[in-house]
């Protein structure tokens, strides 16, 4: 990297840690496009990329841990499954073309961020769910590691919706959850993409630069009123999807 390239790189992940750390999501796909463009090559920058997502997550994760937003049991079950997932998928990464699938993924994010955007008479409530699904966290864990494996992302915004439509999770919880799940998927995502190769010069700059912006950032959740965080959780994954269906259309 040239210092100019440096410069961008940092200023752009410190700006999607702190939009993320908000709401729970670390947004690498909105990152990923800058990452692969100043890597020394495409899956190299793909796994800089899942390891700059899992300090960004690790780091917001913290502020969380100490504010009490974090659904232990939920994670305990979550995460093995989520890591086991993004290993596979990394390793298999060089062997998949990955076009359709961020325009797939894309426009899943998009149809997620629609419904929590639409107005509905049925939302989470803020006590404790007593009757999580259990069952949905391990397999929706599973799979999303795969996919994020497979394209360089712990994929924090389809796990999102999925903690909050398919596992019953309040949202201030889900943030929470997620970004602890995230790091050790991101974790895992850099160990399966280390046969390939990975860009340490770019992880440790993107990573630098991403902790004050999540740590900004998770300071913002518990300012929000749940409708608020599941607007913005809303309005985020729409401009996600948006991003990574374009990926995949140029690609």
């Amino acid at each position: 990297m040239n210092p100019v390239e440096l410069i961008v790189l940092c200023l752009w992940s410190f700006t999607v840690a702190l939009a993320g750390g908000a709401v729970g999501l670390v947004l690498g796909n909105i990152r990923l496009p800058l990452v692969l463009l100043v890597a020394s090559s495409p899956a190299a920058g793909a796994g800089a990329n899942i390891g700059i997502s899992g300090v960004a997550a690790f780091t917001a994760a913290a502020a969380h841990i100490r504010a009490g937003r974090i659904n232990w049991r939920l994670f305990a079950w979550m995460a093995p499954p989520s890591m086991a997932g993004a290993v596979a998928g990394g390793l298999i990464s060089g062997a998949i073309p990955d076009t359709a699938l961020l325009i797939v993924i894309g426009v899943t994010l998009v149809y997620f961020g629609v419904e929590l955007l639409r107005p509905r008479g049925d939302r989470p409530s803020s006590e404790p769910a007593q009757d999580l699904d259990i069952r949905a966290a391990v397999v929706s864990g599973a799979l999303i590691g795969v996919l994020g494996g497979l394209v360089g992302l712990i994929l924090g915004a389809l796990r999102m919706p999925a903690l909050l439509r398919w596992v019953g999770e309040v949202p201030a919880r889900a943030v929470g959850t997620n970004l602890a799940v995230g790091f050790w998927v991101g974790m895992a995502g850099v160990v399966g993409h280390l046969p390939g190769g990975v860009d340490w010069a770019v992880l440790s700059a993107g990573a630098a630069a991403s902790v004050p912006g999540a740590l900004l950032g998770a300071r913002l959740t518990g300012r929000m009123s749940e409708r608020q965080l599941l607007r913005t959780i809303g309005a985020v994954l729409v401009a996600a999807g948006a991003a990574t269906t374009l990926q995949g259309a140029v690609g």
